[in-house]
């Protein structure tokens, strides 16, 4: 069975490269046994109808075409819809090519800047999630283990009626909403606000289990938690340094630009536990042991201040507390501790320490490899803080450029189903449920009303790393009245998530499960499979509802650089699927608050249904988004820049002039998509920010400086930037604090305000005051930023660890490094639930369990497949190229245990799973280090689950979910799930 690429052409070798890193580089070519097309075909059930047009196959319904540029040839109708890539953040745009209603074609957008006409493997399969054959195609319910069809109206009323149920029994709180970072922007948001009217803040999505630790160590540091620069920016680096990101995998078009700077004399360091394709593009590889990111990154920080190469004035001038972090540096992470923690040799350390020193402005990138770890927040301030060290924060070619997941889970973030914020990060407080109680038209006593109470309004909701615990926890436990009754995944794979054993118990605990998807997903399966039958509940009703794509309805998405871009409807929806917004509005008509929920919006005919217009969304998001810059991309400018990708910079992102010719809109000055923060209204026209905190620029021209959210003093020390610290051409050229209505007083700058502005912003601070004439009259006249001026934070203070430790994972193989970094005390009702470290930590060390799981466990993506994968494996050509589950072992490993390429194994982890996976035998791990993808399910513990899918709709590839097997472990923070360290055992099968 294949289990890499096919193609054997090796990477070129950098000519200091080691033997052991020249054989690692041919090893990426290294394939086990592969059958053709046909016999794969013929193995998946497909026949040759695979091969077939779009236009003949009888699964794909013909719809009226959409709207948009259509061609007439004779009775063809030709349209071309311009959309964007559904798969990672990277943003590709897509022009799809319609006949007749029917998806028949696609190219990528070559005026892109973003994707420069480049596809990946998933890219230029898309066409296929149009109409994929294996989708959810009618609502259905679980009935004696079967699930049978029934109509949107049955499923609605049901459902509804069991919601309410709880609702009385229980409150609120009971229902959990797992939402999606596969939901555009407004869909997004308009779950939130779904939840707020049900009376909860039990809501959250993907950004929980790949980058809430990214958000809290970010914006923490210096203000707002988003990658600082772009893809494109990167072409301007003189280093990249890759820590925790496998891009050339995970992320596969941003190595485009990568790869540009590279020709111009880029060097690339890549510190990864595994060896990895973007790896093999490296000028210098660094293995690390697996959680030791810390340990190395201040060994770096070692070098750097003993050698005195750090950027004294940018610290003397934007930083606060990193005299305390070279102090506890240099007298802790010295080059022997250094090496014992993470296991690489001072030499090697210094290198990497020289090579930053001697190329700037540098890049550092990371991804889950950083975040996904108990001190996931930790190990992201340590990036933060060398990059700060360095001066390379808010410069071009600098930056920390963090690479999101999915297609929108920046944007999901961003305005999103947060279960600790509105918005916009806008918190739970009562002025920031004000706010939005005025945007959406409601009182706020009627929001308040739906709560249990005042103090459960502003409490932060469970997570969805927890929501298993919210079921399965004693309840006298649990920080609210009831555990969690009943759970919607609208959008979501359990399967990316850890502890699959107790999901798969809690699934059958509860009264309500909704599957809301275009796909099934595993939950359709593990729903259905036989749990033990003292864990199911008699009386639990299971549905699922399909969903539409992306390509079914219209909206905005948000790119990991902060750029928005607008994706046309392709098609409309096929078979019963309905778009997500619609079947929000849906059962809040069924709960009692559906004319509130759409108050401000207009309704579009779909399939004689009602919808809300996305673009109308979109509005309301635009007027109360301040804090973040949501408010300046309008609909029209978004679809202006979508039009004329041709006029914007591959570098800098900025139009070098153009006009719409539809809208006469100037582009001119824009950065493409808007990337937030885009302040003020669209009428204001800030191009958008194209490098966070860039003090090089004017702040109309999206120059910034490090935010001020973090008061302005601590310990008698100042924390807001020096004198001559400020945006180009500031009228104050010192620190400042944030602007509200006082300030302008006292600066004499209230009379710039018009009277209508005057009434809007009396009593009221830049991210409350609506009319937008705060930010309007510090920016536009007076060339200073709204969110103030000040230093970022090299100590966070209201942080578990103000600088970050090391800190020795729950289940690791290392009982003497967990004696010198133990991890953090338990917590009690942390995020509504108790979170523990210490006792069990202490507990594995008592069992000596590293004796009988001997090998560190870790895992990640690959390039056929994103997220869980349910969507990717049903898409014959990518199934092709990826057709099993595996695990790689390293050859001593495989050697002792008898294990051969290509043959089966179990694998076993503490917490009682066996998983049945091929081997990889392959030295890209180290002897004790295993590695395993997480896109697949569809088997569970050695069986294959096809009989508990809906007939028709199960992926073409099933294997094993990694997570069926990992362990209990939560960040300190942020409730991050634990999957990159922890600890199995692997025997031949």
């Amino acid at each position: 069975m294949l289990l890499t690429k096919k193609t054997s052409g090796a990477p070129s070798q950098a000519a200091h490269a080691s033997p052991f890193v020249h054989s690692l580089r041919r090893g990426l070519s290294q394939t086990l046994p592969t059958m053709d097309r046909r016999g794969f075909l013929r193995r998946s059930g497909l026949g040759v109808g695979v091969g077939l047009a779009a236009s003949q196959l009888t699964l794909v319904r013909k719809a009226d075409a959409a709207e948009g540029a259509k061609v007439g040839l004779g009775n063809t109708q030709l349209s071309v819809r311009r959309t964007v890539c559904s798969h990672c953040s990277v943003g590709c745009a897509v022009d799809a090519v319609v006949e007749n209603g029917v998806w028949v074609r696609q190219e990528p957008v070559f005026d892109s800047p973003i994707n420069l006409g480049s596809h990946c493997a998933k890219g230029a399969a898309l066409r296929e999630h149009g109409h994929g054959e294996y989708r959810l195609r009618y609502p259905m319910k679980l009935v004696n283990g079967k699930y049978e069809r029934i109509s949107w109206d049955t499923a609605l009323e049901e459902i509804s009626a069991r919601m309410l149920e709880l609702r009385k029994a229980s409150g609120p709180d009971s229902v959990y909403f797992v939402g999606s970072s596969k939901h555009n922007n407004e869909q997004a948001y308009l779950l939130r606000k779904f939840v707020s009217f049900w009376g909860s803040n039990n809501c959250d999505h993907q950004a929980r289990i790949c980058h809430s630790t990214t958000v809290a160590g970010v914006a923490n540091t210096w203000g707002y938690g988003a990658m600082t620069n772009s893809y494109n920016d990167m072409q301007n680096s003189k280093v990249a340094l890759y820590i925790g990101s496998n891009a050339a995998e995970a992320h596969p078009v941003s190595m485009l630009h990568l790869l540009h700077a590279k020709e111009t004399g880029c060097k690339v360091i890549v510190v990864d536990p595994r060896f990895t394709r973007t790896a093999a593009k490296a000028d210098e590889y660094v293995r690390i042991r697996s959680g030791t990111d810390i340990p190395f990154l201040f060994g770096v920080l070692y070098h750097i201040f003993k050698n005195g190469w750090e950027d004294k004035q940018y610290i003397h001038d934007r930083v606060y507390g990193m005299d305390k972090v070279r102090e506890e540096v240099l007298a802790k992470w010295t080059p022997d501790k250094v090496e014992e923690a993470c296991g690489v040799k001072e030499a090697q350390v210094l290198k990497v320490a020289t090579l930053l020193n001697e190329n700037r402005p540098g890049t550092v990138v990371w991804c889950m490899g950083q975040t996904q770890h108990t001190i996931g927040n930790a190990i992201v301030r340590a990036s933060c803080i060398l990059q700060l060290a360095l001066g390379n924060v808010g410069k071009s070619g600098g930056g920390t450029n963090i690479f999101r997941g999915h297609d929108n889970v920046q944007g999901a973030t961003d305005v999103g189903p947060n279960p600790d914020s509105l918005p916009g990060y806008y918190g739970l407080a009562e002025g920031a449920w004000k706010h939005f109680a005025k945007a959406w038209g409601v009182d706020y006593e009627w929001i308040k009303s739906r709560y249990p109470s005042a103090g459960m309004m502003s409490k932060n909701g469970i997570t969805v790393s927890r929501w298993i615990d919210g079921v399965l926890e004693k309840n006298e436990l649990i920080d609210q009245d009831s555990n969690l009754r009943g759970v919607f995944f609208w959008g979501h794979a359990p399967n990316s998530q850890t502890r699959g054993l107790e999901m798969k118990r809690a699934m059958d605990k509860l009264d309500l499960l909704v599957v809301v998807d275009p796909y099934p997903s595993a939950t359709a399966a593990m729903a259905a499979m036989p749990g033990k039958p003292e864990d199911l509940n008699p009386n639990r009703a299971v549905y699922l509802l399909p969903a539409a794509t992306q390509f079914e309805t219209s909206g905005s998405c948000t790119a990991s650089n902060r750029s928005l871009q607008w994706r046309e409807k392709v098609i409309e929806p096929l078979w019963e699927s309905r778009p997500d917004h619609m079947i929000m509005y849906q059962f809040a008509q069924k709960l009692g608050f559906g004319p509130e929920l759409v108050k401000n919006y207009k309704l579009q005919k779909v399939k004689g249904m009602d919808e809300p217009v996305p673009e109308d969304i979109l509005r309301e998001i635009n007027r109360c988004v301040w804090t973040i810059g949501y408010t300046g991309q309008s609909p029209e400018r978004l679809k202006a820049h979508m039009k004329n990708m041709h006029v914007f910079d591959v570098k800098t992102l900025k139009a070098k002039g153009g006009k719409d010719k539809d809208t006469g809109y100037d582009l001119t000055g824009d950065y493409f998509g808007l990337p937030w923060p885009c302040f003020g209204t669209a009428e204001f026209k800030h191009p958008g920010s194209p490098n966070l905190y860039d003090t090089s620029k004017h702040v109309m021209d999206g120059g910034g400086n490090f935010r001020a959210n973090f008061g302005v003093e601590k310990d008698g020390v100042n924390l807001l930037a020096e004198d001559g610290s400020c945006s180009l051409g500031a009228d104050i050229t010192t620190g400042y604090p944030e602007f509200d209505h006082v300030l302008l007083k006292k600066l004499g700058w209230w009379n710039e305000l018009t009277d209508a502005e005057k009434a809007a912003a009396e009593g009221k601070n830049w991210k409350t005051d609506n009319s937008g004439g705060i930010i309007r009259v510090a920016m536009k006249n007076h060339g200073c930023h709204p969110f103030g001026n000040a230093k970022a934070r090299a100590v966070v203070w209201n942080f578990p660890d103000p600088i970050p430790q090391h800190r020795e994972p729950l289940f690791g193989i290392r009982p003497d490094m967990v004696a010198k970094y133990p991890t953090h005390d338990d917590k009690k009702a942390f995020w509504r639930l108790p979170t523990l470290y210490k006792s069990v930590q202490d507990k594995n060390i008592a069992d000596r369990v590293q004796e009988k799981f001997p090998l560190i466990m870790t895992s990640g993506r690959l390039v056929e497949y994103e997220g869980g994968g349910e969507e990717t494996r049903s898409n014959p050509w990518l199934a092709e190229l990826q057709q099993e589950a595996f695990v790689e072992i390293n050859p001593k490993i495989a050697a002792d245990r008898g294990i051969r390429n290509g043959g089966r194994v179990w694998l076993s982890t503490p917490t009682g799973a066996r998983i049945n996976v091929q081997a990889l035998v392959t030295e890209r791990v180290a002897p004790d280090t295993v590695f395993m993808p997480f896109h697949f399910s569809g088997h569970w513990q050695g069986k294959d689950l096809l009989e508990y899918y809906p007939k028709g709709a199960a992926p073409i590839v099933r294997g094993e979910a990694v997570n069926t097997a990992t362990t209990y472990g939560y960040d300190s923070v942020t409730m991050m799930q634990e999957t990159k360290t922890t600890i199995c055992n692997v025997e031949a099968a």
